[in-house]
C-alpha cells in the first residue's frame, strides 16, 4: 500500500461501501463497453516494460530495511492501516481472476481492480470496467514489486495468494516488525550487511544508505538460515567445498544410490582421517557408517563447485556463510528458500569488492580477475564489517511504499518479536 492519505481515505470508503453498492456502480456486468478495437489498442499502447520500471522505483530506495528510519515509516504505515482495517479492509479476489493479464476482458477484472485500488496499487477511477488495461497492468506489477514477486503483470499463483492475505494479517505483520526493527536498529554500526531471510535479499549499508542490494537464496524451512550477528572476517576465492556431515548422510547417500558416479561427476573426493583418498565404490551407501560419514568430502574448485567463485566467512557455530553459486537460475524465482542454511548471493563479486574496500589493494577488476583465474586465495577482511541475519516480513520507506513477505519460518505466527542472536 502506498501511504498517501487522500488515496487511503478513498480506499477506506471503497472498502466499506463495496459490499453495499450494486455492481453497476463499481463496474460493468455482462458485455464490456470496450469493443475489440479498444482491446487491441490497449495491447498495442501499454508500456509493460515501463510499468515494471515504475514499480521497481517504488521499492528501490536507498533506505535500509533495518534502521530507525524504517521503524518510523512502519509507525506511519500502522497509523494508516488501522482505520482501513477497521473499515473492512479489502475484498477477496475470486479464483476466476487467476491467470488474468493485459488485454483480458472478464468479470473478475472488476474485483481485481477494486483490490488494487484498495491497497493503493492502482489509482481511484470513477468507473471500474472489466478490461485489464495498462493501468491494471501497472497496478499488478506494483503489487508484485511490494511483495517480492516476479514482475510479469499476470495474476499468477503467487500473486493471487498474496492478494488474498487479509488486511488484518498485514496489519499484524506491521505491528510485529515495527517492534523487531526498533529493537535491532539500536545495535547497528555505521557500516553493516543485512540478510533479510523472508525477503531473501542482502543489503550492504554505509552511513544510513544502502550502497548495494543483492538477491539471495536462503535456507528452506527444514534447514533454516539461523538468526545471527557476527563480523565478516575472510574471503575465500575459488574455495574447496567441504561437504557438511549432515549433508553426507542426508543427501550424498541418496545421490550415490541413484547414480554411483555422482561424486566423480561433481569433482568431489573423499579422504580418510590419515589424508588418504577413499574409493567411493568401497562405501556401502545404503548403510553408511559413522566413521565413513566422518571422512572429509571435498569438492575441488571449478565451474561445478557449490561455493562458486567465493565464500564469505564470519564466525558462527552453525557453519553458515555467504557464497557464490553455479545455479544462477534460482535467483529468478519468487520463493528463494532452497539452501541448507547458508546464503547464496547474486552479484557476489560486487559485494566482495565492497567488503574489501578497507584492504587498499583491491578493486572490482582485481576481484573479477581472481574469480576467473580459479586461483585458490584467502584474503583477510581488514574492515571486519558486521553482518546481521534477520527476519523482517514487513517494512516501509519514506516515499510511502509498504512491502510484505511471506512468514516462511512461521515466526510471525508465533508472535516472535525478539530473537536469540548468536553473536561473535
Amino acid at each position: 500500500m502506498r501511504l498517501n492519505r487522500r488515496s487511503l481515505l478513498r480506499s477506506m470508503a471503497l472498502a466499506g461501501a463495496s459490499a453495499a453498492l450494486p455492481a453497476a456502480a463499481l463496474g460493468q456486468e455482462g458485455e464490456s463497453i470496450w469493443d475489440m478495437f479498444a482491446r487491441n489498442r490497449v495491447l498495442r499502447d501499454a508500456d509493460q516494460g515501463g510499468n515494471s520500471v515504475a514499480a521497481e522505483a517504488l521499492i528501490a530506495t536507498n533506505e535500509p530495511i533495518l534502521s530507525f528510519d524504517t521503524a518510523y515509516n512502519l509507525q506511519l504505515a500502522i497509523s494508516q492501516y488501522e482505520p482501513f482495517v477497521a473499515a473492512g479492509g479489502w475484498e477477496e479476489v475470486p479464483q476466476e481472476a487467476y491467470g488474468l493479464l493485459l488485454g483480458h476482458s472478464k468479470q473478475a477484472v472488476i474485483q481485481l481492480k477494486r483490490r488494487l485500488i484498495s491497497s493503493g496499487d492502482m489509482p481511484m477511477v470513477e468507473n471500474v470496467n472489466d478490461l485489464f488495461d495498462a493501468d491494471t497492468d501497472r497496478g499488478v506489477r506494483t503489487f508484485q514489486a511490494r511483495h517480492g514477486l516476479v514482475l510479469n503483470g499476470q495474476v499468477d499463483e503467487a500473486t493471487w495468494y498474496a492478494m488474498n492475505v487479509p488486511a488484518q494479517t498485514r496489519l499484524n505483520q506491521l505491528y510485529l516488525n515495527a517492534q523487531r526493527v526498533q529493537t535491532m536498529a539500536a545495535n547497528l554500526s555505521p557500516r553493516y550487511v543485512v540478510v533479510n531471510i523472508p525477503a531473501a535479499t542482502i543489503e550492504a549499508v554505509n552511513d544510513g544508505m544502502v550502497e548495494q542490494r543483492h538477491t539471495a537464496v536462503v535456507g528452506r524451512v527444514e534447514r533454516a538460515t539461523p538468526i545471527m550477528a557476527s563480523k565478516i572476517s575472510q574471503i575465500n576465492f575459488n574455495p574447496y567445498w567441504h561437504v557438511p556431515k549432515s549433508l553426507v548422510r542426508q543427501d550424498l547417500t541418496k545421490y550415490m544410490m541413484e547414480n554411483p558416479n555422482y561424486l566423480t561427476e561433481q569433482n568431489i573426493f573423499i579422504y580418510d582421517g590419515a589424508g588418504n583418498k577413499v574409493d567411493p565404490q568401497s562405501i556401502n551407501w545404503a548403510n553408511i557408517t559413522d566413521t565413513e560419514v566422518g571422512y572429509m568430502y571435498r569438492q575441488e574448485p571449478g565451474a561445478a563447485n557449490s561455493m562458486g567463485h567465493c565464500k564469505i566467512n564470519f564466525y558462527n557455530p552453525y557453519d553458515c556463510y555467504l557464497h557464490d553459486t553455479p545455479t544462477k537460475a534460482l535467483f529468478g524465482e519468487n520463493a528463494r528458500f532452497h539452501s541448507s542454511g547458508c546464503v547464496r548471493v547474486d552479484g557476489v563479486n560486487q559485494l566482495v569488492n565492497w567488503l574489501l574496500r578497507d584492504n587498499g589493494d583491491w578493486d572490482q577488476q582485481k576481484v573479477d580477475m581472481t574469480f576467473e583465474s580459479l586461483q585458490r586465495l584467502d584474503v583477510e577482511c581488514q574492515g571486519r564489517v558486521p553482518i546481521h541475519t534477520t527476519y523482517i516480513t514487513a517494512w516501509a520507506n519514506r516515499q510511502g511504499t509498504v512491502s510484505f513477505r511471506d512468514d516462511v519460518y512461521k515466526f510471525d505466527e508465533q508472535g516472535k518479536v525478539t530473537f536469540e542472536e548468536t553473536a561473535a
